[in-house]
This record gives C-alpha cells, sequence and structure tokens, in this order.
C-alpha cells in the first residue's frame, strides 16, 4: 500500500485536491481548525487521474470482492467515481443519500438494489468515518450484504478506525494521511516544525488550535 499511497498521495497533491497549509489553517465544516484540506471532487476534472483512480480501485474490488453484485457510491463526492468504477467493472450502480428525501418516494437509495445483493461502497474521503457509516448502515436496513468499503484517501484518525470496527465494515483506502505526510517531508514541502505540528493535529483534530 505505502507505494501506492505515495503515489496517490502525489496526484493528489499535484492538482492541489490536496492543501497542506499548517500556518494558516482551514475551517471545516464541522468546525475544526485543520491544517490540510481535501477535496477529492477535483480529481474528476483531471482525465489521467481519475482513470489512474477509477482502475485501482477496480482492480482492488476484482481481488478482494469478487462476487460483488452492486457498486454504491456516497453522495455526494463519490456518485461520479462510483459510477466511472460500476462502468469499468460492468456492475449496477446505485448512490445513497445522507438521509431519506423529504419529498417524492422518499428514497434514501437511488437506484435498483435488491434484497441480499451484495456491496460494495466507493467514497472520495474518510475523516471520522460518520457520514460514510451512515451510508452503510442504509445499505444494510435495504437489506444488501456490505462487503466493504473503498475510499480515495483517508486522514487515519483513531476515532474512525474505532468506527469502522465497531460497525464491523472493512476499510480500504488508495492512500492516507501518513502517505501524504512522510511524501511531503521527502519532497521538502513541509519543516521539521510543520510536521510537529501536523502530527499534532491528527492525534486530537477537534481540540487543535493553530
Amino acid at each position: 500500500m505505502k507505494e501506492n499511497g505515495t503515489l496517490v498521495a502525489d496526484l493528489l497533491l499535484q492538482i492541489k485536491s490536496i492543501k497542506l497549509d499548517p500556518a494558516n489553517p482551514f475551517k471545516w465544516a464541522s468546525g475544526w481548525n485543520s491544517p490540510i484540506y481535501c477535496d477529492n471532487r477535483k480529481t474528476l476534472s483531471f482525465p489521467k487521474v481519475r482513470n489512474f483512480l477509477k482502475n485501482e480501485f477496480s482492480d482492488i474490488i476484482k481481488e478482494k470482492y469478487p462476487d460483488v453484485e452492486v457498486i454504491a457510491g456516497v453522495a455526494t463526492g463519490a456518485i461520479a467515481i462510483g459510477v466511472l468504477v460500476a462502468d469499468i467493472l460492468d456492475l449496477p450502480f446505485v448512490y445513497v443519500r445522507p438521509k431519506p428525501k423529504d419529498h417524492g418516494m422518499g428514497n434514501q437509495i437511488e437506484g435498483v438494489l435488491l434484497p441480499g445483493q451484495k456491496v460494495v461502497v466507493v467514497e472520495d474521503l474518510i475523516s471520522t468515518g460518520s457520514s460514510s457509516l451512515k451510508a452503510v448502515s442504509a445499505l444494510r436496513e435495504a437489506q444488501s450484504e456490505v462487503l466493504g468499503m473503498l475510499a480515495i484517501f483517508s486522514y487515519k484518525f483513531p476515532l474512525a478506525e474505532e468506527n469502522f470496527k465497531k460497525n464491523n465494515c472493512e476499510l480500504t483506502t488508495l492512500s492516507d494521511y501518513p502517505a501524504l505526510i512522510d511524501l511531503a517531508v521527502d519532497s521538502g514541502l513541509i519543516s521539521e516544525v510543520q510536521l510537529e505540528t501536523l502530527k499534532k493535529w491528527r492525534k486530537d483534530p477537534g481540540s487543535w488550535t493553530p
């Protein structure tokens, strides 16, 4: 994973999908201060990058989950990459909303999903894992069998690892925070002082202040 993790981190940095700026932290929607910002939707604008990611996802699924019957994307960030993966594997695709619609049919899962079908979930980014696991819960409530989840990038927070373990959901990511930081150090993108800041932030992101 390390080689591929570093390669994917490098691609995300090149297209500015990931930005590192310990001196001028970003504010997340959760209210957390963060020295890193990740927007993997940008990968869709770069054909070589999105093709690389869809092929990586597809290869992992073929190897780990050969009996998969449906690919599910988590709305909204993973819908497009999920469709690309489903297309290359020639499988049906559904996507999962954060909550059921408040009009029409009230669907939370869009598309055709039959009870008992084996599903692999595709996600773009894992922070605490909370919203991703809500999608897993919705799929299980629809009586599907969730084989596992794949994501482009994870911050690898201990809380996320705990949440996935608690929910009995296997998570595989193409890259993660440790791979990114190793690359940033090796490439001279961050100093030793900044490295310490980045390490401290990951240990306790909720209470970290610049």
